[in-house]
């Protein structure tokens, strides 16, 4: 059986895709409060309807790309080999996803400052961000862990260093790139998972 998406769930994900694309776009033009659902759905050309079938609201559309890397890094972790221990899997399928990302940090920049700026877009990534945290932990789940580390700890960790890092990136104080400090945060709290 082929792995490949069918034409049905590629077209609802090239939708997602303009859609978020359109909410993005929108959004740095005129500001999160105001653009709506419906300017949203105008310029993805579809109805609002549609627009329904796919986001709960804008917030939802906006922070897309977000929901769409932290399932990927989900993914690189659970194809990480079983030998690894659950920090190696976890900093290895970073790399990957970075790799396969080629760079593509703008996007994210914009959206995690845009939320920085707007408490709604903030509570609705912090609701992304305990469900990838869950995810990450079902996923290292059966990994080797240091003695009395929980899964929970590890990826908790895991995911205040990536935090931590992309607030000093969008502080913009730093002449590193995104992925140095994410090292750096990394680093600073690797000693206790290797």
């Amino acid at each position: 059986m082929s792995s490949t998406p069918g034409l049905r769930e590629r077209k609802k994900a090239e939708t997602r895709q303009a859609v978020h694309e359109a909410a993005l776009r929108l959004t740095l033009e005129h500001g999160l409060d105001n653009v709506t659902v419906e300017a949203i759905a105008d310029a993805a050309n579809i109805s609002r309807r549609t627009f329904s079938n796919y986001f709960a609201g804008k917030e939802d559309a906006l922070l897309y790309g977000d929901e769409q890397r932290f399932g990927t890094l989900v993914r690189r972790v659970r194809d990480q080999p079983p030998e690894r221990t659950a920090w190696q899997a976890l900093r290895s399928a970073l790399e990957v996803l970075y790799d396969e990302a080629g760079g593509g940090d703008r996007e994210l920049l914009v959206r995690t400052r845009l939320a920085m700026r707007h408490p709604s877009l903030l509570a609705r990534q912090l609701t992304v961000r305990v469900r990838l945290e869950n995810e990450l932990s079902e996923a290292v789940t059966g990994r080797a862990l240091p003695d009395g580390v929980r899964p929970e700890v590890i990826t908790a960790a895991f995911l205040a260093a990536l935090r931590v890092a992309t607030q000093w990136w969008c502080a913009g104080n730093d002449e590193r790139d995104f992925r140095q400090l994410i090292d750096q945060a990394l680093d600073q709290i690797a000693g206790r998972f290797r």
